[in-house]
């Protein structure tokens, strides 16, 4: 099963109304649960090889940073799918393919 950004949103803001814990979900305290739930899944990694993560853990915390992150996404009336296309268009500038392909050099140093 697909869904779309709107969709997913939805069922987001559904979840949270549900339990009333919009009062919670400020842009400040939204940004802090991106970082803390990012963190939890840079935690999966620590001290492993990246194949000795469980994957399943990783699933659970990568979906809670997409969680929040579309919550903050709809505080600030940003639509997901265009955030995302307009960022892959500025970094196409930043980083042409034929300077960048196969390096990770920031774009500074191209």
């Amino acid at each position: 099963m697909c869904m779309d950004s709107n969709k997913i949103t939805a069922e987001l803001l559904k979840f949270r109304d549900e339990r009333e814990w919009g009062q919670f979900h400020n842009p400040k305290d939204l940004a802090i649960a991106i970082n803390i739930e990012a963190g939890e899944l840079l935690e999966l990694f620590l001290w492993k090889n990246a194949e000795e993560a469980n994957k399943d853990k990783v699933k659970e915390e990568l979906a809670d940073v997409f969680s929040f992150a579309f919550l903050l996404a709809e505080k600030y009336q940003f639509n997901v799918e265009e955030i995302v296309l307009e960022k892959i268009e500025k970094n196409k500038a930043k980083y042409p393919a034929d300077k960048s392909k196969g390096n990770a050099k920031k774009y500074t140093e191209l």
